[in-house]
């Protein structure tokens, strides 16, 4: 993180515009000590796709059927590892 003088900051406003749209993050000082620190603000998400409810259907209708519950498979998988 870059720190910028409060007396040069009047000046140099732009360029720390520029800096924080590039996601950097600027320290401001005083009497060469730091008293605040500018941050970008988080940039939103990118959107998801939607999801396509029947290529969904069509991949849960090629998975095969498993007889066996769900609880007692994963009782089977955690009992055969335990010892």
């Amino acid at each position: 993180m870059d720190s910028i003088n409060i007396a040069d900051l009047k000046d140099e406003l732009d360029t720390l515009i520029d800096r924080l749209e590039a996601g950097e993050a600027v320290q401001i000082t005083r009497n060469g000590q730091p008293f605040a620190r500018v941050t970008p603000e988080a940039l939103p998400l990118p959107r998801r796709k939607p999801i396509d409810v029947g290529a969904l259907e069509a991949l849960a209708k090629r998975l095969p059927f498993q007889e066996q519950g769900a609880g007692d498979f994963v009782r089977m998988m955690r009992d055969g590892d335990r010892y």
